[in-house]
């Protein structure tokens, strides 16, 4: 049974969360506007700073990780698995595992290769895998050989599937890649042992806070699905945080 309390959480949670959404409208707006205003290195003539490239992914010396829902190859990879817990409006998400990891690639376009070392970088992907079980719907079979070796089960209260919720985001071979980065120093070459200009360079986070960007969309998709997360940031964020501002008032009687 619900508390006389909750309306007025609920309108403070919304609150919070409606300025949460209104500053992340305006992070977007800032990294929109600085895509649009940086042009596109090609790989041989990047010079150290901040730069944008947009090429294939190539294994470095051939390192590669093996996802762990989908068992694919892969440079990088994140995933979850989550149990919905819970009934009627208190029902929610827990995660039962989750994980993160990722290796050093080379970035290639027509005129070179780049090494790109991705930690720390913000990773705007789409899902690879985005998948429910529930009463009378199995998981994938890789789903399913997953959840054997990790030790956990779709199974609940006698042999029913549970309602689990399955996510996993992969850089693999050969996928195409828009970075906006730094170029440093590439710690794995001697300085000036390069033979080419891009051999002494690695693409990674900077050191003062520079802004560091991976996603599997080319500039034009970025920017649109940029523009519209600005929007829906600054304006559905400034909406929620002044309707329950609203209510608020109202349930203190405070007019």
């Amino acid at each position: 049974m619900a508390s006389d309390g909750d309306p007025i959480i609920y309108a403070g949670a919304g609150f919070f969360g409606g300025l949460y959404l209104f500053y992340k409208g305006f992070t977007w707006l800032k990294l929109k506007k600085l895509i649009e205003n940086m042009p596109t290195s090609k790989v041989r003539a990047i010079a150290m700073g901040l730069v944008e490239v947009y090429g294939e992914v190539v294994p470095y010396e051939k390192k590669l990780l093996k996802s762990p829902l989908l068992d694919k190859d892969c440079v990088y990879y994140s995933y979850s698995i989550q149990e919905e817990r819970g009934s009627g409006k208190h029902r929610h998400w827990v995660t039962l595992k989750s994980g993160r990891e990722m290796v050093h690639f080379y970035l290639k376009d027509n005129t070179g290769e780049v090494l790109v070392d991705p930690e720390g970088a913000t990773v705007d992907m789409k899902a690879d895998l985005n998948v429910t079980s529930s009463l009378g719907k199995d998981p994938p079979a890789a789903v399913m050989q997953a959840l054997k070796r990790m030790k956990l089960s779709h199974d609940g209260f006698l042999g029913m599937n549970k309602t689990m919720r399955y996510t996993e985001y992969l850089v693999e071979p050969k996928d195409k890649l828009y970075i906006l980065g730094v170029a440093g120093d590439n710690p794995f070459v001697e300085d000036t042992k390069g033979q080419k200009n891009e051999e002494d360079i690695m693409i990674q986070k900077g050191k003062h806070g520079d802004i560091y960007y991976l996603s599997d969309r080319n500039e034009k998709e970025l920017l649109k699905s940029l523009k519209w997360k600005s929007i829906g940031g600054v304006i559905g964020g400034a909406v929620l945080s002044l309707f329950c501002l609203t209510l608020i008032i109202a349930y203190f009687g405070l007019w």
